[in-house]
């Protein structure tokens, strides 16, 4: 009897699960008119990073490695520079003058926008990132920077910021 048993046991799995499956097929399919409509993006998504400017246009990165210390991957290679006199990149004191992201290592986990103290790095909406050549998946800060708004004005060292943000 227990063969019985076994053998009764294993058909009604397997028609419990067909008939799941049954179900499923009789559903309308949901289909998404990708590329002709652009899909919709939950408040959530964490696609292709991206790096911020502030108000007055110049670089959030100050170069503080901070997300490259929280990468489990290690994904982020980061350079860094000073500011000077002639040339003001950033607000702080350095800049990224080499920020890369190697998009094959990058498991999208996002302690790296968690990390950054000045909210320079964010998740983008980027999510066209697949490739044959795995030697475009290394973006450099050119690709990631927002750019640069067209009435921004660069602030000099000597000059010093508005007061409230206001320009």
């Amino acid at each position: 009897m227990p063969k019985i048993t076994n053998v009764l046991e294993g058909a009604s799995a397997l028609v419990k699960g067909l008939s799941i499956t049954f179900k499923e097929m009789m559903q309308p399919t949901l289909t998404d008119d990708y590329p002709d409509k652009p899909p919709v993006f939950q408040e959530r998504f964490r696609g292709a990073h991206v790096l911020q400017r502030d108000e007055f246009g110049l670089e959030k990165c100050v170069a503080c490695f901070l997300c490259a210390a929280a990468c489990p991957s290690e994904c982020i290679h980061i350079e860094a520079e000073e500011n000077t006199e002639q040339v003001r990149i950033s607000g702080g004191e350095r800049y990224a003058s080499v920020y890369n992201i190697d998009y094959n290592r990058c498991i999208f986990c996002g302690y790296c926008v968690e990390a950054c103290p000045t909210d320079a790095i964010t998740h983008g909406h980027g999510f066209e990132l697949a490739s044959y050549d795995t030697s475009t998946l290394i973006y450099r800060k050119e690709n990631m920077l927002v750019a640069l708004p067209a009435d921004a004005k660069p602030v000099r060292i000597h000059e010093q910021a508005p007061a409230g943000g206001h320009h």
